[in-house]
């Protein structure tokens, strides 16, 4: 039972702090059986145990043997000491799930004990409000019930998509990039509705709800996009002449061109990691 189970962070950072607010905030698992460490940094772990309510260890005090499941949430950089730590101390029951960006399943369990399960997750930065679109992928040694402990305590920072592991590229050209874009088109709708003379902070609030309006209908109709899209434009009406604007413009190609970017540099990244990480 996942409630009983104990979780273990390696690493304080941001990430690390979205996903055990979501957990504490959750109930899922009592705050005394979260525990986050870091290599020295005491005032950040007592920064996290009196506003969580959980426990902070360093990395060279913490009891390796009570842990069900382990976050690896270190820089990527570090994750071939970190690897060469975990190896001896590791039991096959616990389970990994590792956060790194650009670190791939088999390169963990690679360094790791033979049958070593590991999931290996791609959260956005919506993290920190509980509205991420997270990935996860599992690798060779993962069992059903890993997969559902994992999706239950990644749902509190979020939804949570089990995807094929050579898909990763393009699920973070989409989701893990995708919040830039919307911001990036905020800046500009927020440019020239202020050029006009709408009011900043109206301006401001205005497109963030016309995003999330836009959204939620979405979500909540479940229609595609393109059909959404038909029912609001009327012929040769201001949205026609707007979506007109955006295709002369180049606006759909430019989305295309983001997302391949964004997925192409992603494997790239990971391609860049396991040479450096090989090499060190």
């Amino acid at each position: 039972m996942l409630r009983e189970k104990v979780i273990g962070f390696i690493g304080a950072g941001s990430m690390a702090e979205a996903m055990i607010s979501g957990i504490v905030a959750s109930k899922i698992i009592p705050a005394k059986n979260v525990v986050v460490s870091n290599r020295s940094n005491e005032e950040r772990l007592i920064e996290l145990e009196n506003k969580y309510g959980i426990r902070g260890v360093t990395k060279a005090n913490l009891n390796m043997k009570e842990l069900d499941i382990i976050v690896l949430a270190m820089k990527p950089k570090d994750i071939e000491v970190a690897l060469a730590s975990l190896k001896d101390e590791l039991q096959p029951k616990q389970l990994l799930l590792s956060v790194l960006a650009g670190i791939t399943t088999g390169y963990m369990e690679d360094g790791l004990n033979p049958g070593q399960p590991v999931i290996r997750v791609m959260p956005n930065t919506s993290s920190m409000i509980g509205e991420s679109a997270t990935a996860i992928s599992a690798g060779k040694h993962v069992g059903m019930d890993h997969i559902v402990d994992t999706k239950v305590i990644l749902e509190t920072i979020g939804r949570v998509y089990s995807i094929e592991e050579e898909q990763m590229d393009v699920f973070t050209g989409v989701a893990g990039s995708g919040p830039a874009y919307f911001y990036y088109l905020m800046e500009h709708m927020e440019k020239t509705a202020k050029e006009a003379g709408l009011d900043e902070e109206v301006t401001r609030d205005v497109v963030a709800q016309t995003i999330l309006g836009a959204a939620k209908m979405l979500q909540e109709k479940q229609e595609e996009p393109a059909s959404l899209r038909k029912k609001v434009t009327s012929p040769n009406g201001t949205t026609a002449a707007g979506l007109d604007a955006l295709s002369e413009n180049g606006g759909g190609k430019a989305i295309s061109a983001a997302i391949k970017g964004a997925a192409e540099r992603s494997k790239e990244i990971s391609a860049e990691k396991e040479k450096e990480l090989v090499l060190q």
